[in-house]
Parts: C-alpha cells; sequence; structure tokens
C-alpha cells in the first residue's frame, strides 16, 4: 500500500500529540527546536524552548500563589499525571517544604475528598466483584517489571478510619516518597486499592463515592481475596515486593504473618513505624543517656502499630543482652480499657506476649506512677492525651523525658510540640508522627522532630530493589533506624532535633539503604552477586530526575 506524505505527516502528529500525553516521555516546554520537527510536535508548544530548572522555578511560582495545602496538592498531582521527571524535579528541589504536601498531614484531606477531587486514572483498582478475575485485571497494567507494589484495603487510613475506595491517595503518597527520598525508579513502582466495600455510611450514601457500595468483605471470603490477589500479583511481577498500608489490625497482622516468609513482603504501618521509633529511641539516647536495655517504654495504643514498635525495640534489646521476656516485659502498652494485663480477656493474639502480670491500672498518669517509664508512646490516634498531666509526671521521674505522640495526621496528635516544651519546662526529648513549627520556650529554640516512616520505608525499598532481595526481616528494620540515628549530628541534638533534616532526606535515605543492603547480601537473602562496592552500587542504581533521550 503506497502511503502519501499526507498520511506520513498524519501519522508523526498523531504520535507526538500522544507523546505530549504522556506522563513518562513528556518534556513539556523542554523540547528542543529539533525535537519537537522530528517528533511531530512543533506548533504544538510555545515556540520558546525552556529547560528543566526554569520548569521548576515556575511550578514554584505557582505554588506560592495558592494558599490551601490541598489546592498545592492538586497541582502536583496534576503535574505527576503530565509530566513526571518535573515532579520529581519539583519535590526533590526541597523534599523538607514537599513532603507535607505529597503526603501527610494533607494527603489525609485528599483522601478524605478523594472521590470528589479525582482527576486522572492512577495505580490499580481490584474489586471484589472481580475475584476470580484478578489475574486479568492486573494484565491490563502496561509495565511489565514493577517491583514495588503499595497496597491498600482502605481500612484504617492514617488516624481517619474506613475510607473505602478513597484510601488509594495514601499508596500514591507512599510511592512518590520512594523515588523522592531514596531514588526508586517511578516506573517500577505500582500503587494498588482492594475495593472490598466500606463501612462508612457517608461514602455508601455520597453518590460521587467511586467505589463498591456494599458493607466490607469479611472472613474467609476475605483472605481468599488476598491470597488471589498475591498469587496473581507475583506470577505478573516476580520480582516485586509487596507493602501493605493502612489495613484494620485484625486484617494487618494475620496477612504480614501468612507472606512474611513466603514472598518479598512488609507492612509500613508495623515494622516501617517500629524501626522508625526505634531510631528516635537510639538518638534520644543522646540526650538522655543510658542504654537501650535500661530502658522503660510505655505506649499509648495498643494496635498493632504498638505492638510493633513494642516488639522491634525488644528484639533491638535482645541485641544488647536481654532474653526476649526481659526485653518484652520493659515494653508496656495501655489502651482504652487501661493496662494490658494478663488476666484480661478482650486480648487479641498479637497483644498476648506484651501483657504483663500486674493489678488493673485505669488511667495512663497512674501507669506511668507505678511503671516509671522513660519513653512514652503515642499511637492511640486520640488526640490530646498526653494531658499536661501526663507530661508532668514523666518530668517528676525524668530529667529529660522522651515525649513521642506519633498519631497522625497533625489534629489526631496526642500533644503538640509546644505542649511538651512548656509542660515539661523545656526538658522533653520530643518526636511527634505530624510536622510542627519551631518552639520558643525561656530564650531556647527548640526544632520538633517528626518520627515520619518516610526516614524507613524508601530506604528499605532501595536497598530491596538495589539487592532484589527475597525477603524482609525484622533485623533489616532494626539496621535501618541505627543508621538513621547515627545521622544525627550534635547540633541537631542541641536544638531537640533527634533526626535528620528532612532537607537532607535523599542523603540519609541512602546511607541507610546502604548499610540495609550490606545485610541483606550478608543474610543471602539477595538475588544478585555482591558487589565489590555496595556503596557505589546503591548510588548508581538511584534515579535522579533528569530528561532522557
Amino acid at each position: 500500500m503506497c502511503h502519501t506524505v499526507t498520511d506520513r505527516r498524519q501519522s508523526m502528529s498523531e504520535t507526538g500529540y500522544r507523546l505530549l500525553r504522556d506522563p513518562r516521555r513528556n518534556r513539556g516546554t523542554a523540547f528542543g527546536a529539533d525535537q519537537r520537527r522530528s517528533l511531530g510536535i512543533e506548533g504544538l508548544l510555545p515556540p520558546h524552548s525552556t529547560t528543566l530548572s526554569s520548569q521548576v522555578a515556575r511550578i514554584h511560582g505557582e505554588l506560592s500563589n495558592l494558599h490551601e495545602d490541598i489546592n498545592k496538592y492538586l497541582l502536583l498531582s496534576d503535574l505527576q499525571a503530565r509530566n513526571e521527571t518535573l515532579y520529581y524535579a519539583t519535590i526533590m528541589s526541597d523534599p523538607a517544604h514537599f513532603m507535607p504536601l505529597v503526603y501527610t498531614p494533607t494527603v489525609g484531606e485528599a483522601c478524605q475528598k478523594f472521590d470528589h477531587i479525582f482527576r486522572a486514572a492512577r495505580g490499580l483498582y481490584l474489586p471484589y466483584s472481580a475475584k476470580g478475575r484478578l489475574r486479568e485485571l492486573i494484565g491490563n497494567w502496561p509495565v511489565d517489571d514493577v517491583r514495588f507494589i503499595v497496597v491498600t484495603d482502605g481500612e484504617r487510613i492514617l488516624g481517619l478510619g474506613d475510607l473505602g475506595v478513597n484510601g488509594m491517595g495514601i499508596p500514591i503518597g507512599k510511592l512518590a516518597l520512594y523515588t523522592a527520598c531514596a531514588g526508586v525508579p517511578p516506573e517500577l513502582c505500582l500503587p494498588i486499592t482492594l475495593d472490598v466495600g466500606t463501612n462508612n455510611p457517608t461514602y455508601l450514601d455520597d453518590p460521587l463515592y467511586l467505589g463498591e457500595r456494599h458493607e466490607r468483605v469479611r472472613g474467609e471470603d476475605y483472605h481468599d481475596f488476598i491470597e488471589e490477589f498475591v498469587t496473581a500479583t507475583l506470577e505478573r511481577f516476580p520480582l516485586a515486593c509487596m507493602q501493605w498500608e493502612d489495613f484494620a489490625n485484625f486484617n494487618a497482622v494475620p496477612i504480614l504473618a501468612k507472606y512474611r516468609d513466603r514472598i518479598c513482603t512488609y507492612n509500613d504501618d508495623i515494622q516501617g513505624t517500629a524501626a522508625v521509633a526505634l531510631a528516635g529511641i537510639y538518638a534520644a539516647l543522646h540526650i538522655t543517656g543510658g542504654k537501650l536495655p535500661e530502658q522503660k517504654v510505655l505506649f499509648l495504643g495498643a494496635g498493632s502499630a504498638s505492638t510493633g514498635i513494642a516488639g522491634l525495640i525488644a528484639q533491638a534489646m535482645t541485641k544488647e543482652g536481654l532474653s526476649i521476656e526481659e526485653a518484652r516485659v520493659r515494653n508496656i502498652l495501655f489502651d482504652v480499657n487501661g493496662l494490658l494485663t494478663k488476666d484480661r480477656e478482650d486480648l487479641a493474639d498479637f497483644q498476648k506476649p506484651f501483657a504483663v502480670d500486674h493489678a488493673p491500672v485505669e488511667t495512663f498518669v497512674d501507669a506511668i506512677r507505678a511503671f516509671r517509664p522513660t519513653a512514652i508512646v503515642g499511637v492511640s490516634t486520640v488526640p490530646k492525651l498526653f494531658s499536661q498531666q501526663v507530661i508532668e509526671a514523666m518530668s517528676e521521674i525524668n530529667e529529660r523525658p522522651i515525649i513521642f505522640p506519633y498519631s497522625n495526621p497533625t489534629s489526631r496528635s496526642e500533644c503538640t510540640a509546644e505542649e511538651a516544651y512548656r509542660w515539661s519546662k523545656g526538658q522533653a526529648v520530643f518526636a511527634s508522627g505530624s510536622p510542627f513549627d519551631p518552639v520558643e520556650y525561656e530564650g531556647r529554640t527548640f526544632v520538633p522532630g517528626q518520627g515520619n516512616n518516610v526516614y524507613i520505608f524508601p530506604a528499605m525499598g532501595m536497598a530491596i530493589y538495589a539487592t532484589q532481595a527475597k525477603r524482609v526481616t525484622d533485623d533489616m528494620f532494626i539496621t535501618a533506624a541505627r543508621a538513621i540515628a547515627e545521622q544525627v549530628d550534635a547540633a541537631s541534638l542541641e536544638k531537640g532535633l533527634i533526626y535528620p533534616p528532612q532537607s537532607d532526606i535523599l542523603e540519609a535515605s541512602t546511607v541507610a539503604a546502604i548499610k540495609v543492603a550490606e545485610d541483606i547480601f550478608d543474610q543471602g537473602l539477595a538475588r544478585l552477586p555482591k558487589p565489590d562496592d555496595v556503596a557505589r552500587h546503591i548510588r548508581d542504581s538511584a534515579y535522579r530526575p533528569a530528561y532522557r533521550d
């Protein structure tokens, strides 16, 4: 068949037009004159060609004209959907500024409004109605080599509860940070939401809700669906690591237990949160003095996050001489029904290892007085429970009390930074789950640390990617925690900052990834041979935002 010049031009123009709508290949105004001519996009863009750095400056300018964080989130989401390189170049130009916009706390509001602000499709939505056909749906994903999957069923989004399919904002945001904070290549990442229904009547009654309109699937049917998902996903993507995100405790714990020794997988709410808390404890000890096995930690909240933290701290204590039994009794849990004691009949199996042989204690303040902890950790998702009475009680028994209100978003924090410093008379060693501004107290400026999982999961991701790890172990999280704590310098500790500055998150994550990768190679868990220089291998494997020919 003979093609005319007009046919060829039309074909080239169609190809070029599609190129401008492909977020992974689109350069926008950064296409040069020769590229525009050869790709058939000449005339489809303003004539002046710009650099990537000038495009980043333009995005900064657009954002500066917006006053609501949710609007900034939407602008960045739209940018991610049309020019992925520019999106990451923008975030990585100032990670401390952009992380709260693309993830916590702004992502919480975005998830609550997800069905009302939905724009471009991103990731996979696997509904329960497709049970038996998940392999077919997963086959629709256009990329064959996926290394990281963040999956949620939307039941326990941050501290906001059951958001159903609206929880997709969490996997999308989390994977963006894998790339921005540690250099995991974005094309290897896949966000997934398992839509098994919702028990939230607000969404079931909302005509704009985008998920399936039925109550949540439970029991054997639910776990059969999870099994089909895992099997079908790893058939398609055999090198993928699967991160479980924001599942309810009664599902999160058994899912992790079932799959952790079978596939490369972890639960960030359990293990990532635990590692960032352990990193905070390690760093805090540089201020308070003492050794890890000498600490007592009292937890407010007894869900999978608190038992995960307590379990990892206990394991870390065993590496410094304690038995696991001795270590566990130094991690005390308190929930809405009081102290977790052995005679309570309402405890789940995952809570029982931390139950103590003690008389009932009904108030958190009384638990502080009874056990004299050196640290308190809030994972209750209930705001203001670290009251003035609680902080003052901790200050009475500790010269430098460790105060970690880790619940997020900010509206769910057990106390604010200002409250912790004021009520402790400036003696608290503080870190929170959500960001707080610096605090002035009696002539000193304190910089609150944010115990954000972003210090852990991107580094883990980079190490897993660079080694093609077969499994994820708790020892890898302990290594990551130590690596993060070791990077906190004396100047930061003097200001009360016990995590590396978020402006240095890429380097902090890279250093942690190198340490974890060494562990993976040494434990025989890598699919690749160990390189002569692991550090160089990690740095050479990292994504950097740049337009490539």
